[in-house]
């Protein structure tokens, strides 16, 4: 798999490319597939519209790996919070943690309960092609902690940061749940046939850096570190957005491949980083508005990182709702015509 190999450093024929949030709205066969399920979450739970819709990318761009089609939520929903997705706002759990004893009531060995997740993975794996890799994925601790202690998204991550100050052992206890039941859930993704595991920690950005460096990545570095010792084979990828100014913390950490957001700059990702990881990442997605501005974006890339092996191209974030559908085609197509070797 060119994908697989460029993530072990390998040589590899043209640099792989992958877009997050690749099966999504952009797409009117997404649309087509997501009016046949009730919500969003029967969609995620549903082996046949979920593995169409994973493999819908694969089909219609051509893309060298798949992503698991899931939300980073069922765990912490199946952990004990209601979930609901709703229309024009988003997720929403209308119970969150405010104490130690919600987290001591939190169900463990929840990992368990979401078996649907494992067949859709089986079930992609045995449908796409073999030159192409299926990645599995799972919110990172400190990501999901938010939504729990928040309810929400949020701008200022108050009620967050309010415990993670003023209660540490509290957050240290919902992190310490989580990480453990990111850990099976990742390794069961890995035993029912993904060929790549990534962590989202989409917020990390919202913490300083002493902090984040305790309640975040402290904890990717554990679960990375138990993934790896148990999937050797398996390529690990992080994506830590908004961290740009604390690079230099990450290096030498148990995994392969490092995601970097649209906020930072390749160059510099590259310099202190690239010795050690491979790269992924990391065109502004809105350049995808325009097919001017997309191929500039893929030239300055290409500057940056070359032909040689150990990148993968993929957005600084995901595919928004309205994206031309043409463009994404393109850039698939412009990628594999600038990097051939």
């Amino acid at each position: 798999m060119v994908f697989i190999d460029a993530c072990f450093r390998q040589e590899t024929p043209y640099t792989p490319i992958w877009m997050m949030r690749q099966a999504g709205r952009y797409l009117h066969e997404y649309q087509a597939v997501r009016k046949k399920a009730k919500n969003f979450l029967d969609l995620c739970a549903n082996v046949k519209l979920a593995t169409e819709v994973t493999l819908q990318p694969i089909e219609i761009l051509d893309v060298d790996a798949a992503i698991l089609f899931s939300d980073i939520l069922l765990l912490p929903h199946k952990m004990g919070l209601p979930l609901e997705f709703i229309p024009g706002f988003g997720p929403k759990f209308p119970q969150t943690i405010t104490s130690l004893e919600d987290i001591k009531a939190l169900k463990r060995g929840a990992f368990q309960d979401l078996g649907f997740v494992y067949e859709i993975v089986a079930s992609v794996r045995s449908q796409l092609d073999k030159s192409k890799a299926l990645i599995g994925f799972s919110g990172a601790p400190w990501t999901l902690a938010t939504y729990m202690l928040e309810g929400q998204g949020s701008k200022t991550y108050s009620r967050s940061k309010k415990i993670l100050y003023s209660q540490p052992a509290t957050a240290h206890a919902l992190l310490e749940a989580l990480s453990a039941e990111i850990t099976s859930y990742l390794d069961m993704q890995a035993q029912a046939g993904a060929n790549a595991l990534m962590l989202f920690d989409s917020w990390a950005g919202a913490l300083e850096l002493e902090a984040y460096l305790e309640f975040g990545w402290s904890y990717i570095h554990k679960i990375t570190k138990a993934l790896k010792s148990k999937h050797p084979k398996i390529p690990l990828i992080v994506f830590p957005k908004g961290v740009g100014a604390y690079l230099a913390h990450f290096k030498g950490g148990c995994f392969e491949v490092f995601g970097c957001g649209w906020d930072v700059p390749l160059a510099l990702a590259k310099e202190v980083l690239g010795d050690r990881h491979v790269l992924q990442g990391n065109l502004e997605p809105a350049r995808l508005y325009s097919h001017e501005t997309m191929v500039e974006g893929v030239k300055r890339i290409f500057e940056v990182m070359g032909k040689e092996a150990g990148f993968i191209f993929n957005l600084g974030h995901g595919m928004l709702p309205d994206l031309p559908r043409a463009n994404a085609l393109e850039l698939v197509r412009l990628v594999r015509a600038q990097s051939r070797r």
